[in-house]
């Protein structure tokens, strides 16, 4: 539910122009999805949303540029991600694997302990199996939409 909602919520503010928490509870009921105020402050820290001035000079939610080029360089560098208990392996381009894991630190990601990146493989090493799953299925559907799951 957490995830499907922190989708939702990222979708809404890519496509509309979102000022405050509660224009984006009401979009968010428009798609079937109840929430309260207290959660959805939580969702925003979790995603990392921060309110930036657009080119109309309206601040609304966004996600911060490093999340952004995030998305961008896993999209363009990422071959594959699985786990084996809390180890997460990333693989990637050759030669790609040190400025990822950059990308990866710049984000505080729930549960990440470490990483540490050689020229085409990156490991992750986060608290519990639970955690490792979680950031998998994250990474996952940013560098594979809609086959994430």
């Amino acid at each position: 539910m957490k995830n499907a909602r922190h989708e939702a919520i990222l979708e809404i503010i890519n496509e509309n122009q979102v000022t405050t928490q509660e224009g984006l509870i009401e979009l968010l009921s428009e798609r079937g999805i109840k929430t309260t105020q207290a959660t959805l402050s939580r969702d925003i820290q979790q995603l990392s949303l921060v309110k930036q001035r657009d080119e109309d000079g309206v601040y609304r939610y966004t996600l911060p540029a490093y999340a952004a080029a995030e998305k961008n360089l896993f999209a363009e560098s990422v071959i594959s991600v699985d786990y084996a208990m809390n180890t997460i392996v990333v693989k990637c381009r050759a030669g790609m694997a040190q400025g990822t894991c950059a990308a990866i630190d710049s984000v505080n990601h729930e549960g990440v302990v470490g990483t540490i990146a050689g020229d085409d493989t990156i490991f992750i090493l986060v608290r519990s199996e639970s955690d490792a799953r979680k950031l998998v299925k994250k990474f996952k559907t940013e560098i594979f939409p809609g086959r994430g799951r």
